[in-house]
């Protein structure tokens, strides 16, 4: 990050607007989504958060260079992976309330602890993995009383699949972040924030075979809403890291539920069960507790780094 531009309470401004936006956009994909295809509502996603994403990269002078890669079979890995990760995120967002859909994408902190120390050798501690166990029970609590209606039908077998569907989405992203992790070696962020949009709207079009439809006018407003929406979230969430560290921001992330529960509260009148916010509590304190584990780490690895 460019110190002389450093402006933590920005970055922190920034990241909770994008959070919030975000949160609308899980919103209108939830309202206009409804009958549709989680293929369907993620080309939607995709494709229309195109749009604010490269005007922010024209406005900056990044847009030629953007399409410059020197590791574009690494853009494709991370948009297949990405884009699963979409379409299994939104199946649960469209089955499960708000609040719920929420808290269970915090694992996706969790899940790349794993996938770093398995994929990219990372070395991970007693800490560290102590916090993931703690924060798994928070998960198995919230997931637990679909587990038991598993062997049910209807509506609440629909829930229970959308609860499977969000732990994969934060499987499949954190597999997608290890990818960035890679990509970031040779790769700038408007390219690989470019190509993710761009991978992630041709690869959603493939699942067109799997029952797409035409939407409602009142529909198709709703969805192209969220994809622009998302785009401008993201270019939120990609300039909040310009004016603080991420370690600075992280632990903002779970202002989500905060938004997410006045949204669902307000527009699906849904209400949280003692199980999520037990289960949101402790997986919350176990992800701050990781996070102020590395940046203790960096700050070691700092202070080693001018020892030698």
């Amino acid at each position: 990050m460019d110190k002389t531009i450093a402006n933590p309470l920005r970055g922190i401004m920034l990241k909770v607007l994008s959070l919030l936006l975000f949160i609308i956009m899980q919103g209108l994909i939830k309202e206009g989504g409804k009958g549709i295809s989680a293929g369907e509502v993620t080309f939607f996603r995709s494709a229309f958060a195109l749009v604010p994403v490269m005007g922010y990269l024209a406005w900056r002078g990044q847009l030629k260079t953007g399409f410059h890669t020197k590791n574009l079979v690494g853009h494709i890995h991370r948009g297949i992976i990405g884009v699963c990760a979409m379409g299994a995120g939104f199946y649960g967002i469209l089955h499960l309330p708000l609040p719920e859909s929420i808290s269970l994408g915090y694992a996706m902190p969790l899940m790349t602890v794993i996938a770093g120390a398995v994929f990219l050798g990372e070395v991970v501690r007693l800490y560290r993995w102590s916090a993931v166990i703690v924060g798994f029970i928070g998960v198995m609590v919230i997931v637990w009383p679909r587990m038991t209606i598993l062997t049910s039908g209807g509506l609440e077998l629909e829930e229970t699949n959308g609860a499977i569907a969000v732990l994969v989405s934060a499987t499949l992203a954190a597999l997608a972040m290890v990818q960035v992790r890679q990509l970031v070696r040779t790769e700038n962020t408007a390219t690989i924030v470019l190509y993710f949009s761009l991978s992630a709207a041709v690869f959603s079009l493939m699942t067109i075979p799997f029952g797409w439809i035409m939407p409602t006018p009142e529909a198709a407003v709703l969805l192209i809403a969220a994809g622009l929406v998302g785009g401008v979230a993201q270019i939120f969430l990609t300039e909040c890291y310009r004016f603080a560290d991420v370690s600075t921001v992280a632990p903002f992330e779970y202002t989500s539920i905060i938004w997410g529960t006045i949204i669902g509260y307000m527009f699906f009148a849904e209400v949280p069960t003692s199980s999520v916010v037990i289960g949101t509590a402790i997986i919350a304190g176990a992800g701050i507790f990781i996070i102020f584990r590395e940046r203790q780490l960096n700050i070691q690895r700092k202070k080693l780094s001018l020892q030698v």
